[in-house]
């Protein structure tokens, strides 16, 4: 079995960035994810393909206004009509589980999109994957934003401020704006990984790896 300091080596191919919307920032179980994206990532081939994209499909009329008028109706094209027809979230959530389960994966903010609401109920995915470094940690140490709170060095970059940054030619096509959509968040984020991947700004090993889990689920 290889050696745990030869991981990103061996670990270049098939690495899963996703990316959720949510119904706001407290995390489960007061909010709820209404959007999932998820992008396949070779590293070694600097290449991004989309894999998974779906609404979860809730009982709108049954929200309070906490929900139904969240940042997210605001501010994007996502309506509560999408809401309402598309496949129910559980049903959403069985696919993601059987799409994540083994594999690596990563997103632009682990710590709000696994820890709020990924390990939480419903979903409960803790220890399912294999998580990877956070792709905003580690453009915080390359962009190096000032921080307005004392003891921190640098504040974590926005995704669209990072990509705009570290990415030349626009590789995920958003043409100057996010979206804010799950699946062209990912890819934004996909294509982040790689660019500062290729400058040895990126390691896939996260301070949680565990090596005997992870390397032996790759074969």
């Amino acid at each position: 079995m290889p050696e745990f300091g030869s991981f990103d080596d061996i670990a270049m191919d098939g690495i899963l960035v996703l990316d959720t919307e949510t119904t706001g920032l407290v995390g489960a179980p007061k909010d709820l994810v209404v959007d999932i994206g998820i992008c396949e990532v070779s590293l070694k081939d600097g290449t991004v393909e989309d894999l998974y994209s779906s609404i979860l499909g809730y009982e709108v009329d049954e929200w309070d206004d906490y929900l139904s008028e969240a940042w997210i109706f605001q501010n994007t094209d996502l309506t509560l009509e999408m809401v309402a027809e598309a496949p129910p979230a559980m049903k959403v959530i069985q696919d993601v589980r059987r799409i994540l389960k083994g594999r690596l994966v990563t997103s632009y903010n682990v710590d709000y999109d696994m820890g709020k609401f990924l390990y939480q109920e419903p979903w409960d995915l803790r220890g399912t994957f294999i998580q990877c470094t956070d792709i905003m940690k580690a453009a915080t140490a390359v962009c190096k934003l000032p921080s307005l709170i004392n003891g921190q060095d640098y504040r974590f970059p926005k995704l669209d401020y990072a990509y705009s940054k570290l990415t030349e030619g626009d590789p995920a096509g958003i043409d100057g704006k996010q979206d804010h959509r799950a699946l062209s968040d990912a890819r934004m984020a996909s294509h982040l990984m790689i660019a500062m991947y290729r400058n040895g700004d990126y390691r896939l090993r996260s301070p949680n790896f565990s090596p005997e889990y992870s390397l032996a689920s790759m074969f």
